[in-house]
């Protein structure tokens, strides 16, 4: 993906291009289109419907609170201060006090329950994206940089986190306060509640339009973050090769760009935010002190008693304070609208290797013959060069067979093809007269240990790392298996012995070291076939 967001890109305000570049739909269903990819969340909200109710109900009573404390206030006034009670005053201001630990109680309720369900829907959202990726095929993950993938797992669920657990309700709150009191306000005063919806459409129009940039802008924000995120994990995970070339100030170079390039779309975004949120906030006000300014002279005038107009001052207060929020939240909302459709993107990748839809089982005690039939192959990446062309090898059980040939000659594609990383384009690959084809990957994988080209160690000890190999096995069986392949020569000398943590890819082992490792973890599968790429 290309680090760099040419000012076309951000400078196009034309509607139609707009929708060009951010696939957005016919403004007649721009409301829920634009909110659409949220919708995407629902299947993670389910299994929680109860906590969803619950959550429902506090919002809905802490609205309720919200509307009635404007009527409270007209009776403080009107049946008690104009009108000079004294058990009038404290009867209502009682009922206001109430009111006020109603609206407390409910916001606390809310708040908890949408809270702690942002956090478990998002960590559900992790958890099946992280499964997802971890069944995807080896193409994928040759087209897709792991930084961004990162960035997404980690970043957009964050944002998406802030929508379910916060965003959304407030949204909800708003939305309710705001019908509530634009009726609360027609019921209050027709004429100045008239004059109100007729700006209405001069604040609103403003808000949608400039939403639409916003919601471009954030997308190709988190664009840039990833881009950052996965130049920032390739050069961390090749330091070595880094400083050996000298390269520190040319790669820092390079990701001070990346990050400037994401930093400037994100500058862009936030200036249109904070326009939209002052722009929403100077119409709804100016709207609000034109009509109170009406309202005023009809209290002069005797048509309108001061309870009334102090009513009619709260609802428009929270007319204005909903319409504002909106503005704000909606902002939030199409932000997380990207960040969801970045997510759901990973969810509907589907993997390159097909399951078969009645899979054959390997029968009992697999005896570990391999045989490969007129096998032709070409990596998805590279379709027009062949990678085997009619390739047929039959090893059996007990037989020890090595692959001689020159670098690309295909011998590692032989062993990716046997472990089902791939689909053979024509011939079969059959274990013990099974086609590899007609079995879940997963099995295939069951029965056969490898030790890698490239020796992979996972942050952890050196019983976690050998213990791979079965993550049953007792530590017996994983020091016999380390012994075997005479991992114990440097393991016991180690400052912990096997319990020794061996950092972030094994990077205080050497080559030899780690690859003792590997051999280790497939003697400790004990399979039938075994693997050794060089």
């Amino acid at each position: 993906m290309s680090s760099r967001i040419s000012d076309e890109e951000l400078r196009s305000d034309d509607v139609t291009s707009d929708r060009a570049i951010a696939g957005e739909p016919p403004a007649s269903s721009f409301l829920s289109e634009r909110l659409q990819p949220l919708s995407g969340l629902l299947p993670f909200l389910y299994p929680y419907w109860g906590v969803v109710v619950l959550a429902a109900l506090a919002l809905l009573g802490a609205a309720a609170a919200t509307l009635a404390v404007p009527i409270g206030v007209r009776h403080v006034v009107d049946s008690g201060i104009q009108a000079q009670q004294s058990v009038a005053i404290h009867r209502h201001f009682a009922v206001l006090l109430l009111l006020s630990l109603l609206l407390a109680a409910c916001s606390a309720l809310r708040y908890f329950l949408v809270s702690w369900l942002g956090e478990r829907v998002v960590s559900d959202v992790r958890k099946k994206i992280f499964a997802r990726l971890m069944h995807q095929d080896l193409d994928f993950y040759e087209t897709n940089s792991t930084g961004e993938l990162l960035s997404r797992l980690n970043t957009d669920t964050t944002l998406v986190q802030t929508v379910v657990g916060g965003s959304l309700s407030v949204a909800l709150r708003s939305m309710i306060v705001l019908v509530g009191a634009l009726i609360m306000l027609f019921v209050t005063s027709f004429s100045m509640a008239g004059a109100i919806l007729l700006m209405v459409p001069l604040v609103v129009a403003p808000i949608v339009l400039i939403a639409r940039r916003v919601r471009r802008l954030s997308r190709l924000s988190q664009d840039g973050v990833a881009a950052a995120a996965g130049f920032a994990g390739e050069m961390l995970n090749a330091a070595q090769t880094v400083q050996a070339f000298n390269l520190g100030q040319h790669v820092s170079n390079r990701f001070s760009l990346v990050v400037e390039d994401a930093f400037e779309v994100a500058r862009r975004r936030v200036r249109v935010r904070a326009f939209l949120t002052a722009l929403a906030i100077s119409l709804v006000c100016s709207a609000v002190v034109m009509v109170l300014w009406m309202g005023a002279g009809e209290v002069i005038s005797g048509t309108m008693s001061g309870g009334t107009l102090a009513q009619f001052l709260f609802y428009a207060v929270l007319v204005a304070g909903s319409t504002a929020g909106l503005s704000e939240i909606w902002g939030e909302l199409q932000r997380a609208a990207g960040a969801t459709e970045r997510l759901l993107e990973l969810l509907e990748v589907q993997s390159n290797v097909p399951q078969p839809v009645r899979p054959e089982h390997l029968s009992g005690r697999v005896r570990g013959r391999v045989r490969f039939e007129q096998v032709e192959f070409c990596y998805p990446s590279r379709s027009r060069q062949p990678a085997l062309v009619d390739f047929s090898l039959d090893v059996r059980p007990g037989e020890t067979v090595a692959l001689v040939g020159p670098s690309g000659a295909g011998k590692s594609t032989v062993f990716k093809l046997l472990l089902h990383f791939y689909v053979v384009g024509e011939g079969h690959i059959l274990i013990d007269d099974t086609d590899i084809r007609a079995v879940l990957p997963g099995e295939v994988r069951a029965h056969i240990g490898v030790v890698p080209q490239e020796t992979v160690i996972f942050g952890g000890t050196v019983l976690d790392n050998v213990r791979l190999g079965r993550p049953q096995a007792s530590d017996g069986e994983v020091i016999r298996a380390a012994r075997a392949a005479l991992v114990d020569e440097f393991a016991e000398s180690l400052p912990e012995g096997y319990d020794t943590w061996l950092g972030e890819r094994g990077l205080r082992l050497s080559g030899g070291q780690r690859q003792r490792i590997a051999i280790a973890r497939a003697l400790l599968k004990a399979p039938p076939i075994m693997l050794l790429d060089e």
